[in-house]
């Protein structure tokens, strides 16, 4: 009896000592419960968001004072967002009058820039030019690292005044920061900046949604629906509104995340308002409405100009249901029932041959591709093969020589796009990101790891793998003229591709 109370002592000693040095940990060193994809808990170290932005305000004057930039920060002075009936030709008096091009009347091409999420086509392909596929030691050479603020979004890239920037959106303390980075060097070249700070404790906080780049323009958009219009080369806010209250939408349980998309003279914005305001497109020189359409709750995969069956359209994925719709009112065009559980549609669709389409989604939804017919204003959905063997959670897969690639769920599968048939699966990679380069996938893994995969349905070949970030990594890679940049919550960096 003796012995077994003096065991019964040193135990309750020991967690009193394990209870004291977790909330000293806690309290003075971040020590947090991290939600990892999956719904996996990790104990893990986290900078609070005000130590971080003050980490990247040291960094960033270090820098200037390296190499000085005039007027870093942009002024804050917002032009007011017009009225939701406000006409589409509303001219914009804040616009520099050289500003008058369109986007092309077909689907986005290769371009060197990598100006919209996931690429010029929103699908992954990087096609600008070769890139190095046989790694020094295994390894890229790193051009640069510093700390950059949190959230989920990636990096858009496009030449602006002979410099190849980099344009991102972060959570800094209490404000949500659009920055412009050298990519050369990773020289802050300016920053906008509001505030407001989204907190969500399955997903984490921060802002979600890649920025878009087009014809000297920044458009961003914050998790709690703040979308701005920004001079790419300035900062300068051109006009705002806010895309929730616009909408009188609710927000999503895990953020704002979508991608605004540039169609025409249009910007294509997914807020999930009620009473046909579910997809709302704003001029995208004035911030004018210029139509509005759905009632769909909206889920958290970005919209995409497609070209279906010879019919040009918008492909969006809502919480219940993929569609095409007619990009110059927002009609529905043709839908095709996707329910997913917790509303979470996430990864992207893709757009196979002619008029055929693959969706895929997590939680033991599965993956599925459709074929669409179109005659005249409608379109006749038939499903070609529907299965389980990819789960695309929050990423997104890619199409190459017949052959779809992707994380199913947080391991690389292959399957035959014609019939779904499983090809291979192999490879842990988390719940990472995807880009295909040259015959190759690369691979951002959550812990951080970059992998080079080749894409072949023969069977799965990782080539090399080491490490480039430290931490949770769900951001999606991006590219600037043979340059790889990668972020996540913490950090960003640039390697070398270029052979």
């Amino acid at each position: 009896m003796v012995k077994l109370t003096r065991v019964l002592k040193v135990m309750g000693l020991v967690a009193a000592a394990v209870g004291v040095t977790g909330a000293l940990l806690y309290q003075f060193f971040g020590l947090r419960i991290v939600v990892y994809g999956g719904g996996s808990p990790r104990l893990a170290f986290v900078t609070p968001a005000g130590v971080q932005a003050e980490a990247i305000e040291r960094d960033r004057q270090a820098k200037r004072a390296d190499a000085p930039v005039a007027d870093v920060t942009a002024p804050d002075t917002p032009v007011a967002p017009f009225p939701a009936d406000a006409p589409a030709s509303t001219a914009d008096v804040t616009s520099p009058t050289s500003a008058s091009s369109t986007a092309s009347s077909t689907a986005p091409s290769a371009s060197p820039d990598w100006a919209d999420f996931r690429g010029p086509a929103r699908d992954g392909h990087y096609t600008a030019r070769p890139i190095l596929t046989d790694w020094p030691n295994g390894e890229l050479t790193l051009l640069w690292k510093q700390p950059v603020g949190g959230g989920y979004a990636s990096f858009v890239t496009a030449r602006i005044n002979e410099l190849d920037l980099a344009f991102t959106i972060e959570q800094r303390g209490n404000q949500e920061v659009v920055a412009a980075y050298d990519v050369a060097t990773g020289h802050e070249r300016w920053t906008s900046r509001w505030a407001a700070e989204f907190r969500e404790f399955m997903g984490g906080n921060g802002p979600r949604a890649t920025p878009t780049y087009f014809d000297g323009y920044v458009y961003a958009q914050g998790a709690l629906g703040e979308l701005r219009a920004l001079d790419a080369a300035t900062g300068r806010t051109v006009w705002r509104t806010n895309i929730l209250d616009d909408a009188r939408a609710s927000n999503r349980q895990w953020g704002m995340s979508v991608s605004p998309l540039i169609v025409d003279d249009k910007i294509i914005v997914l807020p999930g308002g009620p009473n046909g305001q579910s997809v709302v497109a704003y001029n995208h020189r004035t911030g004018a409405r210029a139509w509005s359409s759905l009632d769909d709750t909206q889920a958290y995969a970005s919209p995409m100009l497609v070209v279906i069956d010879g019919v040009r359209q918008i492909l969006v994925v809502s919480a219940a249901r993929m569609m095409g719709l007619d990009p110059e009112a927002g009609a529905l065009l043709w839908e095709y029932p996707w329910v997913t559980m917790y509303d979470v549609n996430a990864g992207q669709p893709i757009v196979i041959g002619d008029n055929r389409v693959f969706v895929s989604s997590g939680y033991d939804k599965g993956a599925a591709v459709i074929e669409v017919s179109m005659h005249g204003a409608s379109g006749a959905v038939r499903e070609v093969w529907r299965n389980n063997r990819m789960k695309n959670q929050f990423t997104s897969s890619i199409l190459h020589e017949g052959y779809l690639y992707g994380l199913d769920e947080s391991i690389m599968a292959c399957l035959d796009a014609e019939t779904g048939a499983v090809m291979w699966k192999g490879g842990r990679y988390g719940y990472g990101q995807i880009a295909l380069a040259t015959g190759h996938i690369l691979v951002l893994t959550e812990d951080g790891d970059l992998a080079l995969v080749r894409a072949t349905p023969d069977r799965h070949v990782e080539l090399t793998r080491f490490p480039v970030l430290d931490g949770k990594t769900w951001n999606h890679l991006a590219f600037s003229d043979g340059r790889l940049l990668v972020r996540n919550l913490r950090e960003m960096a640039a390697f070398d591709l270029r052979r």
